[in-house]
């Protein structure tokens, strides 16, 4: 009996080539709308599927190849007796191969001015249908999705008339990722569209962006993936121009740097070291920007991450090619500052949207035997309902001081102080298990700089030793969440020392 190949894809790039060596080898083609013209029209003889159901295509194409002459061929078992008697019976031959790509969702439900309408059209019915029925029965039936995958079906064709029964397992098992995955996008898209925060079942696709060489440490193994419908501002959507692959703990850092650069309008630049901010500087330009970053810490930005939310300039180059980093990142880098740059074989030199308009709607830590969602935090000095509890009002420029560090703290792992003055920070303390602990080590690292600084916490004060030790530092103005049910001692301890002390109402707790 001839073998039968069916193809209708909308991804045309190998198939004409495919197709030839399946007829060169014998193989019925049967195909269906586009791809049938397109073969038709290149030479190929093609079988109209509605030649094969004596059925036409109806409802504006979306019933085509949902006929049991079609399933029937790709879910028959050739070897099992009662199936060899009911295709006899009913008229079904068998397909030996199937290639199938589906209907464009992700791509148009990506657009930002897509209908629902338009997007509902492009929810593909038979594809998957096809694909999975020849996916379920890949004992018999080799089934294609990726034209990736074209050359070495043909290869093991060529040199064995059939394809390995370990071919056709891998290639059913990318099948069902693929419709997996295409399933996510429509149920997520609908889940959205009706509102829905919590559903019962949570299905995420992530494509490979590329594997790595290991993981935090050498030991483990590891690979980064991509949302594909995820925020335009991200590590995975940066043009890498010069230098080495990314490890995992370049892709951390470089992801904190970035969530903290986000924050400012103004020339800006942040310097991270395991995903904590080493220093954050702003300026009239982005050359001072980074020169106020550089002085926050120039001992813990040796081997950082840098992002600047300015195009880099060869004033900023020169500077950043004098300090030994793993990563620059920023919206564009002139035609000097690659020039001057790249003369470091291994830094990496990263472009990125910095239009961000699509933006995740989730932030996703994984646990052991579980995930945990949360909002983003978004919540800016902007949005908070500022109250001075003080006696004393903080000056103006105490204020503009005050809100770098609430900017910067909410993206320092708790407990988190940074002590900083209007252009930049001075001190940071990271990750302490209490916040005096913190606060110290923020106002050892900056010393003579906290006089005349200011504070910022991401958490409410427990008790006054934090203010006091603030006061002893030289600190004119805190600003802290409140809501302690000892507020009135670290206002009283502030009162004290005549320092301005400010409650957000929020905290921004980082763990």
């Amino acid at each position: 009996m001839k073998k039968r190949a069916l193809l209708s894809v909308s991804d045309k790039s190998g198939i004409l080539e495919f197709a030839q060596q399946l007829s060169a080898m014998g193989y019925e083609i049967l195909s269906t709308g586009g791809t049938k013209r397109f073969l038709e029209d290149n030479g190929v003889a093609i079988t109209a599927v509605d030649e094969i159901t004596e059925f036409p295509e109806i409802l504006e194409g979306r019933v085509k190849t949902l006929h049991p002459l079609i399933h029937g061929g790709l879910l028959a078992k050739p070897d099992d007796k009662s199936h060899q008697v009911q295709m006899e019976e009913n008229g079904i031959s068998p397909i030996d191969i199937v290639c199938v790509n589906l209907y464009p969702f992700r791509e148009t439900i990506s657009k930002p001015d897509v209908s629902v309408d338009d997007a509902i059209e492009n929810i593909d019915i038979g594809g998957p249908t096809m694909l999975r029925s020849a996916a379920k029965n890949h004992a018999y039936v080799t089934v294609i999705v990726d034209a990736s995958d074209y050359a070495a079906v043909l290869e093991e064709l060529n040199g064995q008339q059939a394809t390995t029964p370990e071919t056709r397992r891998r290639l059913a098992a990318k099948v069902f990722r693929h419709t997996a995955a295409y399933d996510s996008y429509i149920s997520n898209y609908l889940t959205d569209l009706i509102g829905e925060e919590y559903p019962e079942s949570l299905t995420l696709t992530y494509e490979l962006a590329q594997p790595l060489r290991y993981g935090e440490n050498p030991h483990q193994k590891a690979a980064f993936y991509r949302n594909a419908l995820g925020s335009d501002f991200s590590i995975a959507n940066a043009t890498q121009l010069h230098g080495k692959e990314l490890s995992y703990n370049n892709i951390q850092d470089a992801n904190a740097s970035l969530q903290i650069i986000k924050e400012f309008s103004m020339p800006a630049a942040a310097a991270v070291k395991h995903m904590n901010p080493c220093g954050v500087g702003t300026g009239s330009t982005i050359a001072e920007a980074f020169a106020k970053a550089y002085e926050a810490d120039s001992t813990s930005i040796f081997g950082g991450i840098v992002a600047l939310n300015r195009e880099v300039d060869a004033e900023t180059a020169q500077t950043l090619s004098t300090i030994f980093l793993e990563i620059v990142i920023a919206p564009s880098f002139s035609d000097e500052a690659i020039e001057i740059l790249t003369q470091k074989k291994n830094i990496r030199l990263l472009t990125i949207p910095f239009g961000h308009a699509r933006q995740d709607k989730w932030n996703i830590t994984a646990v052991e035997g579980g995930l945990l969602v949360q909002q983003p935090d978004a919540y800016g000095y902007e949005d908070a309902d500022i109250r001075v509890a003080t006696k004393r009002q903080p000056s103006d420029a105490e204020l503009e001081a005050l809100k770098l560090g609430w900017s910067v703290v909410k993206h320092v792992k708790s407990n988190a102080i940074v002590v900083c003055d209007s252009n930049m920070t001075l001190g940071i303390g990271a990750g302490q298990m209490n916040r005096v602990g913190a606060a110290k080590i923020a106002l050892e690292q900056a010393g003579e700089q906290a006089r005349g600084a200011v504070m910022a916490s991401d958490a409410f004060f427990p008790m006054a030793d934090t203010v006091e030790a603030a006061a002893k530092a030289g600190i004119k103005a805190i600003i802290q969440p409140g809501g302690s049910k000892k507020d009135q001692e670290s206002i009283d301890k502030a009162d004290e020392y005549g320092i301005a002390m400010v409650f957000t109402g929020v905290r921004h707790f980082k763990h």
